[in-house]
């Protein structure tokens, strides 16, 4: 029997893919006037229609774009699909490919 994928095990490999590839582990920051600012690049959930999707943050202005190009799906294949990415970026830097 499976253990359930939580947003706690969603979020903390999220977190880890943002570290990972050297972007802010938050998707905005807050200002002093109380606005937020978008952070270029960060990782972020999106949930819709009971489903997850990894997106990010667009390098100019506020959009966004669905990384894995998967729409929103269950909790577990995300996990699985976040999972893989983050692996083949370690496979892709330990062949020297990026950073």
């Amino acid at each position: 029997m499976s253990t359930r994928i939580t947003r706690r095990d969603l979020d903390g490999l999220v977190r880890r893919l943002n570290i990972t590839t050297g972007h802010p582990t938050e998707p905005y920051t807050k200002q002093p006037d109380g606005s937020y600012t978008p952070n270029a690049g960060a990782f972020l959930l999106s949930g819709a229609y009971g489903g997850w999707s990894l997106h990010q943050m667009a390098e100019e202005g506020t959009g966004e774009r669905d990384v894995l190009y998967s729409g929103h799906v269950p909790a577990r294949e995300l996990y699985s699909r976040i999972d893989a990415y983050l692996r083949g970026l370690d496979d892709a830097a330990a062949v020297g490919a990026v950073r």
